[in-house]
C-alpha cells in the first residue's frame, strides 16, 4: 500500500506505445506522397527519376512520376516563387512538399482548393503534423499571387542550375544556352520507330501521329505505351527522333554482321535487324541486356546478346559495321529526364571523356578491312563528341571520316558529323541532343 500523498512507485519504466497515426486514404493522396518521394531521391540523394522505387497502385505511381518530373522540370520557378513567401526553407520533406503545391497551384491544372487540401493532408501523412499551419499559410498566398509571379519570371533564365548551364554556354554560347534551357521546360513528346518504313505512314495515322523527316511517328505524350495500337504485335518501339539517325549512317548492312555496343534497351539493335543485319548485341548489365531480349520477342526480330565488358571481351573474328553507343552524361536527354539537371553531371565528366576514347579505341580494332564504325552520344558537350572524334583521328592513321548525310535533315550534319540539340525542330516538339560521325577502317 502507498504512502497516503505520494504516488505509488511504477514497476514498469516502458513509455506508453503511441497511436498509430491512420492511414488517409483520399483519392490521389497516394500520389502525391510517392512524388515527394521520388523529388526526395532526385535532390536529397542524387537518385535517377524512377517510380519503380514505389509500392501501391500503377497508375499512383504513375501519376507520381508525372507530379515529380513536374517539380523537376520547374524547380528554378517554384523555389523563386516559396522565397517570397517562406522567409526560412523547411526541412525535408516539408521543403519538397511546398514545392509539390507550386507546381500543382502554377503549372498544372489543379484546382486551388483540392491542391490545398491534397498538400495538408500529405503533410499530416508524412509525419509534420506541426508543419500543416505553414503549409497551408505559404500555399494560399501562392494561390492568390503565383500566377502574377509566374508571369513576371523569365523562366528559361530559371530552367538550368549555374554549373549545367555555364558547362553548356561553354560549348555554344549564352544565346543557344538559353533556347536549349527553353527547350527543357516543356514535356517531350513521343517518337516511335516503326519495325517496316513502309507502314509509317499507316501507323502515323491509326495512332493519330505525325510521320517526321528521318522516318519516325511522334505522338503527344499520353498514357501506357503498352496499350497503345500496334504495340502488342511489335509494329514500333519508342525511340526518340535524334536516336533514330546514327543507324542510317552505317549504310547498307543488309546481310552484314553487325555489332551493336551499349545497346540497351534495344533501339539501335531493333533498327539494325530490321534492315536485315546480322546483329550481335553487347551490353555490360544483365538486366538491360534482358530487356533487348524482351524488345526482340515482342518485335519479332532477331540478334545474339552477349552481356560483357566492353573493356574486357572481344570478338572471335571482325565486324563489318559497328555501332557505339557511348556511355556519356546525357545532357543531350534533358527534356525527357527532367532530374538530370539537378545531378552533378560535371563531377563524372573526365571519366567518361576517358571511357570513351577505350572504347572507341577497342571497338575500331574489330573492325574487319573497309568496315564502318558509327560513334555516339547523347550529349551536348563537345568533349563527349566532336573533340572526342577529332582526337581519335590525329591518334589514329587508319581511320577516315566518312562525311554523314541526311538528305531530309541536312541542318543537322556540321562539319561531316550528325549534330542535334534540344533546341532543334522547336516548332515540332524539340528533339534531343545528340551527337554521331562515321569512321571508317582503311585496311
Amino acid at each position: 500500500m502507498g504512502v497516503r500523498g505520494t504516488r505509488p512507485a511504477r514497476t514498469d519504466r516502458r513509455k506508453p506505445k503511441q497511436r498509430a497515426r491512420p492511414v488517409d486514404t483520399t483519392p490521389g493522396l497516394a500520389a502525391r506522397l510517392g512524388a515527394v518521394t521520388l523529388i526526395g531521391a532526385v535532390l536529397d540523394k542524387g537518385e535517377i527519376l524512377e517510380e519503380g522505387r514505389l509500392g501501391g497502385r500503377p497508375e499512383d505511381r504513375a501519376q507520381a512520376r508525372t507530379l515529380a518530373a513536374l517539380v523537376l522540370r520547374r524547380l528554378g520557378q517554384i523555389d523563386d516563387i516559396i522565397r517570397r513567401f517562406a522567409t526560412h526553407a523547411p526541412k525535408p520533406p516539408v521543403n519538397h512538399l511546398l514545392r509539390l503545391v507550386t507546381a500543382e497551384l502554377c503549372f498544372a491544372a489543379t484546382p486551388p482548393h483540392a491542391a490545398l487540401d491534397m498538400a495538408v493532408r500529405a503533410t499530416k501523412q508524412a509525419g509534420a503534423p506541426r508543419m500543416t499551419g505553414l503549409v497551408n499559410a505559404v500555399g494560399r498566398r501562392i494561390a492568390e499571387q503565383g500566377a502574377g509571379i509566374v508571369a513576371a519570371q523569365d523562366a528559361a533564365a530559371l530552367a538550368l542550375p549555374g554549373p549545367l548551364r555555364a558547362a553548356i554556354e561553354a560549348d555554344w554560347g549564352a544565346a543557344v544556352t538559353g533556347a536549349i534551357a527553353e527547350a527543357a521546360l516543356t514535356e517531350a513528346p513521343y517518337d516511335l520507330t516503326p519495325k517496316k518504313p513502309d507502314d509509317a505512314a499507316a501507323l502515323a495515322e491509326a495512332l493519330d501521329g505525325r510521320l517526321m523527316p528521318g522516318g519516325t511517328i511522334r505522338l503527344a505524350p499520353q498514357g501506357q505505351i503498352s496499350r497503345m495500337p500496334g504495340f502488342a504485335e511489335g509494329r514500333w518501339w519508342v525511340q526518340d527522333a535524334a536516336a533514330a539517325l546514327p543507324a542510317h549512317m552505317m549504310g547498307d548492312v543488309a546481310g552484314r554482321r553487325v555489332l551493336d555496343l551499349c545497346a540497351a534497351p534495344g533501339g539501335k539493335t531493333m533498327q539494325l535487324a530490321a534492315l536485315g543485319a546480322q546483329v550481335t548485341a553487347l551490353d555490360i548489365s544483365k538486366r538491360r541486356a534482358e530487356k533487348i531480349s524482351q524488345n526482340l520477342e515482342r518485335t519479332g526480330l532477331r540478334a545474339e546478346i552477349i552481356t560483357a565488358d566492353a573493356l574486357t571481351w572481344a570478338p572471335e573474328r571482325p565486324f563489318d559495321a559497328i555501332l557505339l553507343d557511348a556511355p556519356c552524361s546525357a545532357t543531350g536527354t534533358l527534356r525527357r529526364h527532367p532530374d538530370l539537371p539537378h545531378r552533378d553531371v560535371a563531377r563524372g565528366l573526365p571519366a567518361l571523356i576517358a571511357l570513351q576514347a577505350q572504347m572507341l579505341e577497342r571497338a575500331f580494332g574489330w573492325l574487319a578491312p573497309g568496315g564502318r564504325l558509327v560513334y555516339c552520344t547523347c550529349s551536348l558537350f563537345k568533349a563527349e563528341g566532336e573533340d572526342q572524334v577529332r582526337a581519335f583521328l590525329e591518334r589514329t592513321p587508319d581511320a577516315r571520316l566518312s562525311p554523314a548525310e541526311l538528305p531530309a535533315m541536312p541542318w543537322a550534319i556540321t562539319g561531316g558529323c550528325l549534330r542535334t540539340r534540344p533546341d532543334h525542330w522547336t516548332g515540332e516538339g524539340g528533339l534531343d541532343g545528340f551527337f554521331a560521325a562515321c569512321l571508317v577502317r582503311n585496311s
